[in-house]
């Protein structure tokens, strides 16, 4: 009887052993989900208040590495500022180690401007600030980094491909507490910080190679973010260089 008993209380502890092991395992798969679901929602509500602004003004601070040939892993420093007004124009600029450029689209013309080189250049792109973004990555294989970040549906162009998603918390970029999100797709993991409260902006976007050897970054930091009509910032740019038309590739 004794035996009996010990027998009946050491499964007794097995099976509770296994149904805590199996409530943590479920509790577990809750939260992930929940937090998968927060991570969706807080990208959807940055990417509706995105397009929803007629006009975005801010200053960036970017970072891009590169590989050497001989393995060594290397970054590029560049800052500038992107003004946008929905749904043509667009003037960016970037000023780095190697270039200092704008680029500035009226909805027509693409113009870009070399300053430390003194020369420019223009192509005919008639459309929207989207058309343009699919232009140059698809026809002249020149992508515009963060770019997705501008798309009037940028959700649905982050989400491309996305395997796994995760809400890891607060964090806190240049004084502002943000939703700190991860993502992974097939050939990138990618990480976004979006500001809480009311003005939900990117602050930082970082994406991660997962198919380079050494795993090459880009990395973009947001500042000084404005909203609201930006015209004084939007003028067609002029030089007195030849002006050269973009080569089609």
């Amino acid at each position: 009887m004794k035996v009996s008993r010990n027998l009946i209380h050491s499964s007794m502890r097995r099976m509770s052993v296994m149904a805590l092991s199996l409530v943590v395992v479920i509790g577990t798969s809750t939260v992930a989900r929940a937090d998968e679901t927060d991570a969706r929602r807080l990208l959807k509500a940055m990417s509706d208040y995105m397009v929803a602004q007629e006009a975005i003004s801010f200053e960036y601070d970017a970072i891009l590495e590169i590989i050497s040939n001989d393995k060594q892993k290397l970054a590029l420093a560049s800052s500038g500022k992107l003004i946008v007004n929905r749904p043509d124009k667009i003037l960016v600029t970037r000023a780095g180690g190697f270039a200092d450029v704008e680029m500035y689209f009226d909805g027509k013309t693409l113009t870009l401007l070399g300053k430390n080189l003194n020369t420019n250049a223009q192509q005919d792109i008639p459309g929207t600030i989207d058309h343009l973004i699919d232009e140059l990555q698809v026809k002249h294989n020149r992508p515009l980094p963060a770019a997705d970040l501008l798309l009037s549906d940028s959700y649905k162009a982050l989400m491309h491909d996305v395997v796994n998603v995760k809400d890891l918390g607060s964090g806190v970029i240049g004084g502002v507490e943000c939703d700190h999100l991860a993502f992974r797709a097939q050939e990138v993991d990618w990480q976004i910080w979006i500001a809480q409260g009311q003005t939900p902006y990117p602050c930082r976007y970082v994406i991660t190679s997962t198919f380079m050897d050494g795993g090459p970054q880009y990395a973009i930091q947001i500042r000084d973010w404005k909203t609201g009509r930006l015209e004084a910032g939007l003028r067609q740019l002029t030089s007195a260089s030849t002006i050269q038309r973009m080569p089609d590739r």
